[in-house]
């Protein structure tokens, strides 16, 4: 009976948000999920005249949106956040009772290390715990054409994150590096036991690695044990000439087992957030039937790329994958929102996310 008035009264402070915007206590806070910016690729910063999806132009409106579809908070953009804005995106998460997760970039260049130190700083101000960055912003097998490049990124990488540690250890920041189709599971890892700090971990995106050949589940359980975010997503496969398409497909619709995931996660870290990304694009072409994707690994093996076809052959997405190139502008923002709301009707129904 407690249990059940406690899910009453959040459900009536937060299904009101409309109305009134009450502090909600931490311990009356949803598990429910939030979403990462990345979702709204085409609304964030949208110069399209829309009535119905008019862009959102900062975290506040980000932070609005989701209050309104009853999402859990939201993992965004901190950078060159004045103080005052990052205490108004603190106050009015604490009134709608959302998270905020903050996204950094690192400071590759000594003389990058007080603007990052300022950003997260930000971060914290609006009440981040955490803030999640990348290594790489671009996909390894398209930004590197060798071994020896590959090589030489790593070494600067963690040079950065030498750099960026000590900041997120004076502030009390957890800093999430993502698997983002740049390091293997096994390679972040060394990495992440190489700096050594409970202030460096992983923000675990639950697809981005099967672009790399790698089976989604070998890396949950890789990275799990140092996770403090995550990108949560469904993917869809088939094949083209060159290798395989990957797409994000709204959850409950792809490959991945999504109540196993998230069930590791939470043995792994009670506290964790799941975050929404699903990103509407066209699907992403992993040519690993040629000879420079393979440029830049270490480890390749024929075993690799003959689970990664068995396994797009066995689940190529029917009748095929989502495209939106050929929309208007105005059905690509429908559809955007469709697959999010969708998405989170999923987290709430069949993950227990609420």
């Amino acid at each position: 009976m407690k249990m059940d008035r406690r899910k009453f009264i959040v459900g009536a402070a937060l299904g009101t948000v409309g109305m009134s915007f009450m502090n909600i206590p931490d311990f009356m806070k949803s598990k429910r999920m939030g979403i990462v910016v990345h979702s709204y690729a085409s609304r964030w910063n949208s110069k399209v005249e829309s009535k119905k999806y008019p862009g959102f132009m900062n975290a506040m409106d980000l932070l609005e949106h989701s209050a309104r579809i009853q999402a859990g908070g939201i993992q965004v953009g901190v950078t060159n956040w004045s103080q005052d804005f990052a205490k108004k995106v603190r106050d009015r998460r604490e009134q709608l009772g959302l998270y905020v997760e903050g996204s950094i970039g690192l400071p590759k260049k000594p003389e990058d290390a007080a603007t990052f130190e300022k950003d997260v700083i930000s971060a914290k101000e609006a009440g981040a715990t955490i803030v999640r960055t990348v290594s790489l912003g671009g996909r390894r097998y398209e930004t590197f054409d060798s071994l020896a490049a590959f090589q030489e990124f790593k070494k600067s990488a963690i040079e950065t994150l030498q750099r960026a540690e000590p900041i997120v250890r004076k502030h009390k920041m957890k800093l999430a590096i993502e698997n983002h189709k740049d390091w293997r599971a096994d390679e972040l890892v060394t990495m992440i036991k190489q700096l050594n700090s409970e202030w460096v971990g992983v923000t675990l995106d639950f697809g981005n690695s099967i672009a790399l050949c790698e089976d989604p589940m070998t890396v949950i359980k890789t990275l799990a044990p140092f996770i403090f975010s995550t990108h949560v997503k469904d993917m869809g496969v088939a094949e083209y000439e060159h290798g395989f398409l990957l797409s994000e497909v709204p959850l409950g619709k792809g490959i991945l087992d999504l109540p196993a995931i998230v069930s590791i996660c939470q043995q792994h870290n009670p506290d964790i957030t799941f975050s929404l990304e699903m990103i509407t694009r066209d699907p992403l072409e992993i040519p690993c039937l040629t000879d420079t994707y393979w440029h830049t690994f270490e480890k390749s093996s024929a075993a690799d790329l003959a689970r990664i076809l068995q396994m797009v052959r066995k689940n190529t997405y029917q009748p095929s994958l989502p495209r939106v190139s050929q929309l208007t502008a105005e059905e690509r923002l429908a559809v955007e929102e469709e697959n999010i709301l969708s998405s989170l009707a999923y987290s709430r129904d069949k993950l227990g996310l609420i």
